[in-house]
């Protein structure tokens, strides 16, 4: 969290949050979605500023009831998700491949998901930006259990990695990450917000 983002939460604490005009895209992808685009349910314009987009990543955080936000300034801006809190990347490294998130962090993975539309979710250790205190605004950032919607240009490379089992809605299995066999197993998409604590949707409390 920017340090003059927690500065202006301090001068001014009372400013209404924001529902709808944030969305997280499956790609990764922050958009901007005007009344027209929400009374319409269009997914809304993507942000194509570079350095507004690296303010939102820096400034992405969760409150204790899982809902995900932009911490504009004084400003909370909450985001709709179209599938989860992170979409992941496999991006090279010195190792072979790295997990990378939207906001350019990390994911250590211990297991991977399939749907039966056929996503693949990694579950893993990320830091996430936590709001913890609703008086004296407190963030802290903590290593926590996230759920990350594989981007859909990287099914070909994990099904190189997989061996895969016929389940009842999906598919299961297990997946070699770094030279370790992690498990795949099946999920229905409607039982991951519950399952990993996360409101694609948020409404005010």
């Amino acid at each position: 969290m920017d340090e003059q983002v927690l500065r202006s939460l301090i001068k001014w604490p009372n400013v209404p949050d924001c529902y709808g005009w944030l969305a997280l895209d499956r790609r990764g992808q922050w958009r901007m979605c005007d009344e027209f685009a929400q009374q319409n349910q269009l997914p809304g314009q993507v942000i194509k500023h570079v350095s507004l987009n690296e303010f939102i990543s820096r400034n992405y955080a969760s409150d204790t009831s899982g809902r995900f936000f932009f911490q504009n300034g004084p400003q909370r801006v909450f985001i709709t998700l179209a599938a989860t809190p992170w979409i992941v990347r496999m991006t090279p490294s010195e190792r072979g491949s790295k997990l990378i998130t939207q906001c350019q962090g990390e994911i250590k993975p211990s297991a991977a998901l399939s749907d039966e539309h056929g996503n693949i979710y990694i579950v893993g250790l990320l830091q996430q930006t936590v709001y913890k205190d609703l008086h004296a605004n407190q963030f802290e950032v903590e290593d926590c259990e996230g759920i990350a919607l594989l981007h859909d240009h990287d099914l070909d490379q994990f099904s190189e990695l997989a061996k895969f089992h016929e389940a009842a809605c999906s598919f299961g299995g297990s997946w070699n990450w770094h030279g370790e066999q992690l498990p795949l197993d099946p999920i229905h998409s409607q039982e991951l917000g519950k399952r990993f604590g996360f409101i694609q949707k948020p409404q005010a409390n």
